[in-house]
């Protein structure tokens, strides 16, 4: 029984002239993959949900109605907690670029972008008030004024780069700059 999907030996057909989902440049997409602090954090707590989750079950087969509610509110404000950590970080698309925080966004369009640059500088590790020297992706807004701290977009040493090569901060750094080159330019 031939398999043809699994061999690497088939014709490939060209008449096929679909565009790939990344040629959508209108579509908000992260640069860079979650970093394994990141993902390991959501995955906790998404573990320990899951066991809130149970307890809200055994709750409501042996308390009140309102105690087992309470206890699902608390399971589903963990889940949301993990989702939104895991959507942290830097976007961009043809529009702008959008900073999400863990409960705050902030998108700025193109045309408010002056400079997006890489610099050398204390930064926090992983977002604790310990600093190390490292890396930190900055914007400058034209509404700002110069006096004002740029905002850091990405540093070497948050939840998705710490722990990995050195190389995938440069790489996604290099990837923002080059958008804000692209579509920066009004």
């Amino acid at each position: 029984m031939p398999l043809p999907f699994l061999t690497a030996d088939r014709a490939f057909d060209t008449t096929d002239d679909v565009a790939l989902p990344y040629d959508d440049r209108d579509r908000w997409r992260r640069p860079y993959r979650p970093g394994p602090w990141r993902v390991g954090a959501a995955a906790v707590l998404l573990l320990l949900a899951s066991f809130v989750l149970f307890s809200s079950v055994i709750i409501a087969a042996t308390a009140t109605p309102a105690s087992a509610a309470t206890v699902f509110g608390f399971a589903l404000l963990i889940v949301v907690a993990a989702l939104r950590l895991l959507r942290m970080g830097v976007w961009v698309s043809a529009r702008g670029l959008r900073h999400v925080a863990f409960v705050s966004t902030r998108t700025t369009a193109w045309d408010q972008v002056t400079a997006v640059r890489t610099v050398q500088q204390p930064v926090r590790w992983l977002g604790l008030p310990r600093t190390v020297q490292g890396q930190a992706l900055v914007m400058n807004r034209r509404s700002r004024s110069a006096q004002g701290q740029a905002p850091l977009l990405l540093t070497s040493h948050n939840a998705d780069f710490l722990g990995r090569d050195p190389l995938a901060f440069d790489r996604a750094a290099d990837t923002v700059e080059a958008w804000a080159d692209e579509y920066g330019r009004a």
